[in-house]
Formats: C-alpha cells, structure tokens, sequence
C-alpha cells in the first residue's frame, strides 16, 4: 500500500521507492551453495565401493583365470619352441647323415657299374676270343678253304682214334685231285691248308686253327 502521509509543508510527499533485494538474493545463493555441498558430500559418503560388488569379483576372477591361460599358453608355447628347435636341429643332423649316406651310395653305384663294365667287357673278350676259336675249328665234312674255312695251320682238338681220316684236295676236282691224305692211327694230328685246296675230315673230331 502506498504512503499517504503528507508533508510537514502540508503538500502531499512523495511515495517511497522499495528496496532492492540483493542482499537476500547473495544470502539465498550462500545457502544453496552450501546446501550443494553438504547434499554432495552426503551422496559420495554413501557411494558403494566397486571394489565390493560381486560383479567386480566376477570380473577380477575372470581376469585373473584369463592371465593364468594367458601364462599357460606362453609356458606352452616356450616348451614347444625348445621342442621345435631341437627336432629343427636333429633334423639338420639327420639329413647331414642321409647326405653323407646318398654320397656313399652314389660312390658304390659308381664302383660297381665301373666293375660291371670290366665284367662286360671281360665277357665280351672271352665271347669273342669263343666266336674266333669257334670260327677256326672245323669237324667232320668236307671244307673249302678260302670259303668255308680261313687258310692256315689246323690241329686236332684232341687225340684222334684209329679210323681218323683227312685229306686235302684241289678245289672243284670231287675228291679226285688227292694232295695230301693221312689215317694218323693216333696223336693229335696237324695240317696246313691253303686257298684253292678242300679239306676232308672223317672220325677225327675237331680241328681248330692255331
């Protein structure tokens, strides 16, 4: 309600103006700051500890039971390295031995087609010198010489029996053109016998080319 007193002049004074409430807005504020402070002190006081909670202890656990795997693993993994590192090793070891044994047997492969291409060539000579000494030895028939026989000196085998019979002819005359002719009784009996001539053995064996 407005002021009506008048003014000691006896005109009408005027209204006073209302005061400013700042001092009860800083005092309001005051309050409510410390009502702030004292709520947020009250509301951490009372805070649960985390650290206290089960799902906390489950969690610890299951970090603790995953660092223990973790550190089972490593061991593992260590324990299978020093084994990997020792097969590596042995294996080393062992294909330095098969290559020596590889080296061994490619030297006795070596050796032994060396011994066999002595072998073969030995048995190739002996062959050879068979065919030759089976070339120049002749039995019973009649022989041309320079055609069915080389020329030269012929000896029994062996020791001839008593109807042994040989006798060289002239070439183409049937047996008729007698050069030479023997019945040896006996003994191993020798004849020389040129191109142009034939050669009849009968019952003296064999006769080879000396």
């Amino acid at each position: 309600m407005l002021n009506t007193e008048t003014s000691p002049a006896g005109g009408d004074a005027p209204a006073a103006e209302p005061r400013k409430p700042r001092r009860t807005k800083r005092i309001l504020a005051a309050v409510a700051a410390v009502a702030i402070l004292a709520g947020a002190a009250a509301f951490g006081s009372t805070l649960p500890d985390p650290k206290a909670s089960d799902a906390y202890a489950t969690l610890a656990g299951e970090k603790a039971s995953v660092e223990s795997e973790r550190d089972s693993a490593k061991s593992d993994f260590a324990s299978l390295k020093t084994k990997y590192d020792s097969l590596e090793g042995g294996m080393a070891t062992r294909e330095s031995k098969v290559g020596a044994r590889e080296s061994a047997v490619g030297a006795a492969e070596a050796a032994n087609k060396t011994a066999e291409a002595a072998v073969k060539k030995r048995e190739e000579a002996v062959t050879g010198a068979e065919k030759t000494k089976a070339a120049n030895a002749i039995g019973d028939g009649t022989w041309t010489v320079g055609k069915d026989i080389e020329p030269g000196t012929y000896r029994a085998a062996g020791d001839v029996g008593s109807t042994c019979y040989w006798g060289i002819y002239a070439t183409g005359s049937n047996g008729s053109n007698i050069i030479e002719n023997d019945i040896p009784g006996g003994g191993r009996p020798t004849v020389a016998l040129s191109a142009g001539q034939d050669f009849k053995s009968s019952r003296c064996g064999k006769w080879e080319k000396q």
